[in-house]
């Protein structure tokens, strides 16, 4: 037997302990594998690519990250592209401060569709976006699984480390930022309630045993002397920001200590400020429209036909596809199946419209909130092919397999964390 998914949940038939679902309940509230208090992960099997999956991936992402960086630094510069992106007057006051280093996304996510024959993206998430220290531990927890043990007889598998890597790179910001400090002190900083806080911990312990001291700080609870940020009654050299910017721009007051004093360059801070420009979703109508096309080289531009989806700005307007021009607005009713409609700036699935699961009518009030709200801005994207495969589930105390009923699954609306795992055969 060749492929790993079919033969793991053969294991998972015939070798999984009736308990096997208490126990993985059990190793992940141990291990803080929550998320606002529910369990991350509710199936049995990590998610299975190839050496060949990794490496366009990689590739792919890395280019991404590149073009997130262009754009972000194009945009303070162009302003047709920050219009374009619709970065509020208080988004692009905070992105206009200096931070003092180059980089404005040290750690982003590319969410993604990956099939055997195609990849992907569905947005790029440029703003501090939580997992890395989720995946690691929920990789650590499966490959001390028994079943594990039985699956590398057949088959090799290795789990990724970002861990490690996430706190290098914020140690490199931080020395890109002029900060001496060996090693500098961390604050990873959020509202105290937020349902990430357990990975929040998660780092912290992690960045600790790696030698870098690091606390976790309420945004209202730092203090900012005009020399130093402090938090927990010591100064902080490197924030690891994780508070949204949207809530800096919401809640300035309770964020002013920390905003003074990345102005005043008292403190790096990853993200910078500057990063919100990329993490719009209108970024991809950037990538995707001929009129920004002399942003990229002709390599960048294959790589955005292959894996980014055709994607505008909702608004009354003409737009150009593969040398047509039209207007949109029509065009999005005539062909409904084929795009979703997306918040320019929410997370969490919050207002997404999935054309194809949605009747004409819906469809077009949908439309019409999108044009009504055009300086907040939404976007139109094109549908892209999703992923579907069998995982065994835990319902309850028992063990069952199925597949996603629907086209939207993320953590934050109830969906389900996987690890992944790179596997060969023998």
């Amino acid at each position: 037997m060749t492929d790993p998914i079919v033969y793991w949940n053969l294991l998972v038939r015939t070798h999984a302990a009736p308990a096997a679902c208490d126990d993985l309940a059990d190793r992940m509230r141990e291990r803080r594998l929550t998320f606002g208090g529910r369990l991350l992960c509710p199936f049995l099997r990590p998610f299975f690519l190839t050496d060949a999956d990794e490496g366009r991936v990689a590739r792919a992402a890395e280019t991404l990250w590149t073009l997130g960086e262009r754009v972000a630094a194009a945009a303070l510069k162009e302003p047709a592209v920050l219009r374009e992106l619709c970065v509020s007057g208080e988004e692009e006051r905070l992105a206009r401060i200096d931070p003092g280093c180059p980089i404005a996304s040290t750690a982003a996510r590319a969410d993604a569709f990956l099939l055997p024959g195609s990849l992907r993206f569905a947005e790029y998430n440029a703003e501090s976006p939580a997992g890395p220290g989720y995946a690691q531990r929920l990789a650590e927890l499966f490959d001390g699984e028994p079943l594990m043990a039985r699956f590398r007889e057949r088959f090799d598998a290795r789990f990724y480390t970002p861990i490690e890597r996430l706190l290098d790179a914020l140690v490199a910001s931080y020395r890109d930022w002029g900060g001496k400090a060996s090693p500098p002190r961390i604050a990873i900083v959020d509202w105290r309630d937020v349902p990430t806080w357990s990975e929040f911990e998660l780092l912290r312990d992690a960045f600790t045993a790696l030698g870098v001291p690091t606390v976790i700080a309420d945004p209202r609870d730092l203090v900012y002397d005009g020399k130093a940020l402090i938090a927990e009654g010591s100064p902080v050299d490197l924030v690891y920001r994780r508070v949204l910017i949207n809530d800096i721009v919401a809640r300035a007051g309770d964020c002013r200590a920390l905003v003074n004093a990345y102005a005043a360059r008292a403190v790096a801070v990853a993200n910078t400020l500057r990063c919100k420009v990329a993490h719009k979703k209108a970024f991809f109508a950037v990538l995707t429209d001929d009129d920004y096309a002399r942003l990229f080289d002709a390599g960048e531009l294959e790589l955005i036909r292959r894996h980014v989806p055709w994607t505008r700005v909702v608004r009354e307007r003409h737009v150009t596809r593969d040398g047509r021009r039209f207007d949109l607005i029509p065009y999005l009713r005539e062909h409904r199946d084929r795009f979703v409609l997306k918040p320019n700036d929410e997370y969490g699935g919050t207002g997404v419209t999935l054309g194809w699961e949605t009747d004409a009518r819906a469809w077009d009030d949908a439309i019409a909130l999108a044009v009504k709200e055009s300086d907040r801005g939404w976007v139109a994207q094109e549908r892209i092919e999703i992923r579907r495969e069998p995982f065994p589930r835990c319902e309850g105390d028992r063990i069952d397999t199925r597949l996603s009923a629907t086209g939207l699954a993320n953590v934050t609306s109830g969906g389900g964390q996987v690890p992944a795992f790179v596997v060969r055969s023998h």
